[in-house]
């Protein structure tokens, strides 16, 4: 089982991937920030498909396009007013020098940048045909934007331009038997790019043909154009192949308006550059499926090389994170992973999406896919981006064109600036009307002298008149001019000390700046610390986690070795027990066998005695014959002429046994400890029940019980006890034992056994022949009397004893 941030059906269309997937990379790019998303799978999994769509369906790289321009379409640039340089930044132009460079580049014979109204290739139509319109919400109105595309594939770890226009034939150059390629006079091979390391330490290609596009139509039709160019193979297992990673790049630049909101700022540093890379890569395959030879076996070692670097390099920022360690990241061993080594040090997001094929026969590789997808999921390589700082009042846009149409409504109101002429006509004759009257000047007579002098006073008066108001003028010039000075001055102070006022403020901004960077470096310091901290903290946790198991087992296994040790001492205590009281009876036996065997010798001096005297006090007579040996051995017990035991040591008579009849049966009870001995004599019950603990059902059916008993006797050895009873019936209707007798089976060495053949003080010579007599009775006497168990008798005992 694997677990993903989203699993997708079979069945699911390429809208709902996109919303999910794509949707946020899209709006990360318009807000200024990076974002790489690639498909990876096994080889025929259908990533190519995902990437690019079907007709009727487009893929995810159409409706990226489609929701780039459905947002920020009013807002675009006039071509060429954003110019990309050749070391991965942009310049910004003025709308004059746009024009220019479109009129120069329409002067050229080279074909023309596709234009969006053109009519479109059916081959790929229906695939951008895409009706939900989807844009981004919250689009900085008051910036102008600028889209550029390329394309690329990265062929047997080569990077190759496929917008480049040259002779590119995706099957050639061809290869000979000597695996060296065939000489094609027609056929110019494509040159590989360079990758190269701009100023902020980011990887581009160089010499890139990147292409300004206005629309999504004119994008996907430079996408097709490269994409015809890209190899693909007939393999085994896929009929179009991808036979190298390709990697479609957007890049929006956008720049605010100035202050009026009409132009953009001609300001290098407010221009934000941003950029999504499209990645459709190659399938992973075995040659042992795929039966490649040749260039297709290459082209497979070449694929999974690279995706095997990739995965180490995903492994290495994994345990980098994880562990706290700095161990390098071998970015340079592909290219593919050299090209995208910004994203995974955590300028911009990275989204993956696995394709798996539910065929059996891609099981294994299936697996090894997935779990590797399992894996990066754990790698964190987003970190916050810093936008530049325009200052200008946003809304700038929207104020200019609000500007300009009230404007031309107030033209169309007013007619135009005709309509001026008439108030100041009318001005002018009120100026001319406060003048006094010219008389008439017409002359009559030659004799008329009145006219003439009159028009002289009229015109002297005038001139007095307008001496004066040229007088009043003048004075109300000087004035004027004091007072325009007087403000000019007033004004610089102003500006003076406004500007001193802006420099403070710009001073203290500047200083704001400066600590704002600090405390950001400081907290990212901090965030990382913090990091580091956690994983150590959760190492601690889990050392912490392992040593209590560890401290739990441990007081487990001492606990159980003290509860055995409490087992074993109970069980020594018991056996010492034991043995302390079975030595304390056989010390008792033994003291009643000595005292018994002295009684005997007594009472053999007593009868010598008697018969001594008898010898002595009675006249001489025949000698009466003495009984021989045989015939003392032929009486019948020598216990019955022998005198009682004395009262000290009492002996128990012997309890008879009860006859065994044929019909009796047995339960045989033996505990499941019980230990099988190397004896030859071995218990054997015919007709018994074999239980390993007393039932009152095993009870019910038999007349006799036997337990059989083992302990440890005082030599070592082993000895096994044979306990018996009757089985009768209670009142209460249940069955009850009464033990009659013990068996007692045991093993000893020969080496420790002792025997005397002859009393420990014999008598004197004479009387040898009364002492051997006597010896032999004595020891019959003895053999009798002895108890279950003596050290005198044979190797292996078999004596009853009452109970």
């Amino acid at each position: 089982q694997y677990s993903f941030k989203e699993v997708f059906g079979t069945l699911v269309v390429q809208k709902q991937l996109f919303d999910v997937v794509a949707k946020p990379l899209v709006e990360d790019l318009i807000r200024g920030k990076n974002g790489l998303l690639f498909t990876y799978g096994v080889t025929g999994s259908g990533k190519t498909h995902t990437m690019t769509g079907s007709p009727g369906d487009g893929g995810l790289l159409p409706r990226c396009l489609a929701m780039i321009f459905n947002s920020i379409g009013p807002f675009q640039a006039k071509r060429f007013v954003f110019k990309l340089d050749d070391k991965n930044g942009v310049d910004v132009q003025s709308e004059v020098e746009a024009l220019l460079e479109r009129q120069r580049r329409e002067a050229l014979p080279v074909p023309k940048t596709p234009a969006g109204k053109r009519q479109l290739d059916p081959e790929f139509a229906d695939m951008i045909n895409v009706q939900d319109h989807c844009r981004v919400e919250e689009v900085d109105e008051d910036n102008v934007y600028g889209v550029f595309v390329s394309y690329i594939e990265i062929y047997n770890n080569y990077i190759y331009d496929l917008l480049e226009e040259a002779p590119f034939e995706s099957i050639k150059p061809k290869w000979n038997s000597c695996n060296t390629p065939v000489r094609n006079g027609d056929f110019v091979p494509p040159q590989s790019k360079i990758l190269r390391e701009d100023q902020n330490h980011n990887m581009y290609v160089t010499g890139c043909t990147e292409v300004e596009v206005k629309s999504t139509e004119e994008a996907f039709e430079v996408f097709w154009r490269g994409q015809k160019k890209r190899r693909i193979a007939n393999t085994q297992l896929n009929r179009e192949s991808s036979r190298s990673h390709s990697v479609f790049i957007i890049k929006l630049a956008q720049a605010p308006l100035d202050a009026d909101g009409d132009n953009v700022l001609q300001e290098k540093e407010q221009i934000t550059l941003s950029q999504l890379s499209l990645v459709d890569l190659a399938g992973s395959e075995r040659t042992n499926r795929t039966k490649a030879e040749g260039n297709r076996l290459r082209e497979a070692g070449n694929i999974n090389q690279s995706l095997m670097t990739l995965r180490t390099c995903i492994e290495v920022l994994r345990e980098n994170q994880l562990y706290g360690t700095n161990k390098m990241v071998p970015y340079r061993d592909s290219k593919l992973t050299h090209l995208f080594k910004n994203y995974f040090d955590g300028e911009g997001k990275v989204r993956m999406i696995v394709c798996v094929n539910p065929k059996a026969e891609d099981y294994e590789e299936s697996l090894q896919v997935m779990r590797f997808a399992e894996m990066t999921q754990e790698v964190e390589v987003a970190r916050p981006v810093d936008r530049p700082l325009c200052g200008l009042t946003p809304g700038r846009r929207l104020r200019n064109q609000a500007f300009r149409e009230e404007l031309s409504r107030k033209l169309e109101l007013r007619g135009g600036p005709i309509g001026a002429e008439p108030e100041e006509q009318s001005a002018a004759e009120l100026f001319f009307q406060s003048f006094p009257p010219l008389p008439s000047c017409e002359l009559l007579d030659i004799n008329d002298d009145q006219t003439l002098p009159k028009l002289i006073e009229a015109l002297e008066q005038r001139h007095k008149m307008r001496q004066m108001l040229a007088e009043e003028f003048a004075k109300n010039v000087l004035a004027f001019k004091t007072m325009l000075q007087e403000f000019d001055s007033s004004v610089a102070s102003k500006e003076n000390y406004i500007q001193g006022k802006l420099a403070e403020k710009e001073k203290t901004i500047t200083g704001q700046r400066t600590e704002l960077e600090r405390l950001e470096k400081k907290i990212k310091t901090l965030e990382y610390k913090i990091e580091i901290l956690e994983k150590t903290a959760t190492i601690y946790e889990e050392d912490k986690r392992n040593l209590q198991q560890e401290l739990e087992s441990k007081s487990q296994k001492l606990q159980r070795q003290a509860s055995d040790k409490r087992r074993l001492e109970a069980r020594l205590q018991g056996m010492v027990a034991e043995t302390s009281l079975k030595w304390e009876k056989e010390c008792e036996r033994r003291v009643a066998a000595k005292q018994l065997e002295m009684q005997n010798k007594l009472w053999v001096k007593d009868e010598k005695l008697k018969q001594l005297k008898a010898i002595v006090t009675e006249p001489r007579a025949e000698r009466p014959e003495r009984p021989s040996r045989e015939r003392e051995r032929e009486k019948p017990v020598p216990r019955s002429v022998s005198p009682a035991p004395a009262p000290s040591a009492p002996v128990a008579p012997l309890r008879p046994r009860r006859s065994r009849s044929a019909g009796e049966r047995w339960v045989d009870h033996r505990p499941p400890g019980h230990v099988p001995t190397e004896t030859l004599l071995q218990p054997h019950v015919p007709r018994a029940i074999t239980v390993g603990a007393p039932s009152e059902k095993a009870l019910a059916r038999c007349d006799r019980y036997l337990l059989t008993h083992q302990e440890l006797a005082s030599d070592g050895e082993i000895q096994t006890k044979l306990i018996k009873g009757d089985v009768f019936k209670t009142r209460g209707g249940g069955q009850a034992v009464q033990f009659t007798d013990i068996e007692t089976l045991k093993q000893e060495s020969p080496t420790g056994r002792k025997r005397r053949s002859s009393p420990p003080d014999p008598d004197p010579a004479g009387d040898a022949t009364d002492s051997e007599w006597t010896d032999v009775e004595t020891r019959c006497s003895v053999a009798v009397e002895m108890q279950a168990g003596s050290a005198l008798g044979p190797g292996y005992q078999h004596h009853a004893q009452p109970k």
